[in-house]
């Protein structure tokens, strides 16, 4: 097999695997997002005055792990306003934001 044609193989699967491990790692933090929603939920957490406190940081640097995206998925919920941060750090959901996604997710 030509050299070119080596080349050109080994792009087209680097760049296969990296659209493959990004869409496992979208589909990671999708379920991520669902569990931080239901968790929420579950607690009654839909004001400031029933926020509760989830974690956003990793514990340790030393001891974060490879598949720790429970950060990352809270802060993409807060950055969308599904989820607000009050100003002691604690949760809660936003009611409207949370029925306008609910209404418009099913078919």
């Amino acid at each position: 097999m030509p050299v070119y044609l080596q080349i050109i193989l080994i792009t087209i699967g680097m760049i296969v695997f990296y659209i493959l491990a990004m869409f496992v790692t979208g589909l990671g933090i999708r379920k991520l997002c669902f569990k931080i929603i239901s968790h929420m939920e579950d607690q009654g957490a839909f004001s400031a005055g029933r926020a509760i406190n989830v974690q956003d940081k990793r514990g340790n640097f030393f001891k974060m792990g490879m598949l720790n995206y429970r950060p990352k998925a809270l802060q993409m919920l807060v950055a969308d306003g599904v989820v607000v941060k009050t100003g002691n750090g604690k949760y809660y959901l936003n009611k409207d934001k949370l029925a306008t996604i609910k209404k418009n997710s099913t078919p």
